[in-house]
């Protein structure tokens, strides 16, 4: 399987024990700049952009074994023996199958708003929405919001969605590569079967926002039978936003 070296942000005391977060799709490790820099006072953060995302290598295969095969060589190339992972909906993702394949790679793993099932839901309206964006008629971010905003009505998830615009020779392009996203949509929405797999039985955190329907306990419990599962009041998928200081405390406690 072919590996990608991937683009990272660092923060924290490399004496400090590692943690390495997983951001989700379409994101990229700038969205987790606040939460990293607030957990750095007590480990080396890691934040990775995963393939096809950030400033990491494009590649035409995005699947949960792929995208764990960079973290392991991410981990052996700055010798980590082992870190804790906390992944955020394809993160989390990441983050589990890695669990379940490398569980002696692992020390801690928080899953932040997804669980090992495939969603039944399609990423196709928004890679279209975004496909259909005019980029040569463009001439500042407001205006690509407002062409946006009658296909993706959500304020918040079209500015998140807009990080990945970018203005390269005064000309605005994605620095996505909006094809290989709706050709590889379907494998970031399932998961991999893991049937022929042991149950991880080491530390878990589960996290889910309390207006989000994405986690059910009972989905976590056959693959993760130790794992805690917590919720948090006044979020809903994107609860490390929404709510970040009580997600960082919740964060902390475990890792402590």
């Amino acid at each position: 399987m072919e590996t990608m070296e991937l683009a990272f942000e660092e923060f924290g005391n490399p004496e400090n024990s590692p943690l390495i977060i997983l951001h989700g799709f379409f994101a990229s490790s700038r969205n987790w700049r606040q939460v990293a820099q607030k957990l750095s006072a007590r480990f080396h953060v890691y934040v990775p952009d995963m393939r096809n995302h950030g400033a990491s290598p494009h590649h035409p295969l995005m699947d949960y074994p792929s995208m764990t095969a960079d973290l392991l060589q991410f981990m052996d190339q700055r010798g980590l023996e082992a870190a804790s992972l906390l992944g955020h909906s394809m993160g989390g993702k990441v983050a589990m199958w890695f669990a379940l394949t490398s569980p002696d790679r692992l020390a801690k793993l928080i899953v932040a708003d997804i669980a090992p099932v495939s969603y039944k839901h399609s990423f196709d309206h928004t890679v279209s929405a975004l496909k259909a964006l005019p980029l040569a008629e463009l001439s500042n971010r407001k205006q690509a919001e407002s062409l946006l905003a009658s296909r993706i009505p959500e304020l918040s998830y079209r500015q998140f969605l807009l990080q990945n615009l970018i203005l390269k020779d005064g000309k605005y392009c994605w620095r996505l590569d909006l094809d290989i996203f709706q050709r590889m949509a379907p494998n970031i929405a399932a998961f991999p079967n893991a049937d022929h797999l042991t149950p991880f039985t080491g530390k878990a955190l589960f996290i889910a926002g309390g207006d989000s329907d994405f986690v059910k306990p009972d989905d976590i419990n056959s693959l993760f039978p130790e794992a805690v599962f917590g919720t948090i009041d006044d979020a809903g998928h994107w609860l490390h936003v929404q709510q970040p200081d009580v997600f960082t405390a919740w964060v902390e406690n475990f890792l402590a």
